[in-house]
């Protein structure tokens, strides 16, 4: 598939069309969610836990306005180290291209994209949600609404511990989007394991993903996405005190500094760097790796 806005990679298109395993992969957590060069080398190593599992990795972000489904290393050079590059939503994607500007890919944006293209499995480490307070702000990530609309398979960490968790797992029920516990009935919440909430469904392997998935599409119930929730181990995630405390002093100064929209999630991450002692950076990466290894693993059941 090539156009003026969209080109994807050979390797990718290769694999598709003999129906082999690929996993999308955003570019936003290289651009604005990383700090430089930890970025680009996680970047790299990202893509090669994918090809160890047995996959086709495709790193999804927008070049000179053309929206590119695997990027070669000059343009994750780009998107890792120049100042001008915007985060790109879905409702951005038309702009960006028409401006012709460089952007890295949100969770909604690279769902979008990787769906476009035909891939089926997408890694990410946490999901936007639904906002603290959005009763009186009606601050809900686009991401939710873009899970409605994909037919994927996304692994992720939970959302945000920053977010209002029950609002937001309230929202994916409504959306009727499936939420799957990898190997636990707990949801987690990015830096925790365990975000204090219990998922209605567990599953055990990338197989059993892979079977949900079939069973969905023989039903005719496929369009949404399947949401596999991977938790980090016990022992790898942030110390739950640490967290919270670092998590109730950031709240209270996002409210006096009137921070909104989509400055809120950069600045809270932004604190939890500053105050965590390199803790979170860890742990950050660490979902990363051990989501992409997942989607991978997935990916290759599907093709099978």
């Amino acid at each position: 598939m090539s156009s003026t806005t969209l080109v994807v990679a050979p390797e990718v298109a290769e694999a598709l069309a003999a129906g082999g395993p690929v996993v999308a992969l955003e570019s936003t957590i290289i651009s604005h969610g990383l700090p430089r060069p930890r970025n680009l080398e996680v970047a790299r190593a990202v893509e090669q836990a994918v090809r160890e599992e047995g996959a086709v990795p495709a790193t999804i972000g927008v070049v000179g306005g053309v929206a590119r489904v695997g990027l070669d290393e000059e343009a994750l050079q780009l998107l890792a180290t120049s100042d001008d590059v915007d985060k790109a939503s879905v409702r951005d994607l038309g702009t960006v291209a028409a401006l012709r500007r460089d952007a890295a890919t949100t969770v909604a944006a690279t769902s979008a994209l990787a769906a476009r293209a035909g891939i089926q499995v997408f890694a990410t480490g946490g999901l936007g949600g639904v906002h603290r307070e959005a009763s009186a702000t009606w601050d809900e990530s686009a991401d939710l609404v873009a899970l409605a609309r994909t037919p994927l398979v996304v692994v992720c960490a939970g959302v945000k511990s920053i977010l209002d968790v029950p609002a937001t797992l309230e929202r994916l029920e409504s959306l009727s989007v499936p939420v799957l516990g990898f190997r636990s009935r707990r949801f987690p919440g990015f830096y925790l394991s365990d975000s204090g909430y219990e998922l209605d469904w567990q599953v055990d392997s990338a197989e059993q993903v892979a079977d949900v998935v079939r069973a969905r599409r023989e039903l005719g119930i496929h369009r949404e996405t399947v949401l596999v929730a991977n938790p980090l181990p016990v022992n790898e995630q942030v110390d739950p005190a640490l967290h919270d405390a670092v998590l109730q002093q950031a709240l209270s100064e996002l409210r006096e500094g009137h921070v909104t929209g989509k400055a809120v999630t950069p600045f809270l991450l932004e604190r939890f760097h500053e105050r965590t002692g390199g803790e979170s950076l860890r742990a950050n990466i660490a979902i990363i790796l051990a989501n992409s290894r997942l989607a991978a693993r997935i990916a290759v059941a599907l093709a099978s």
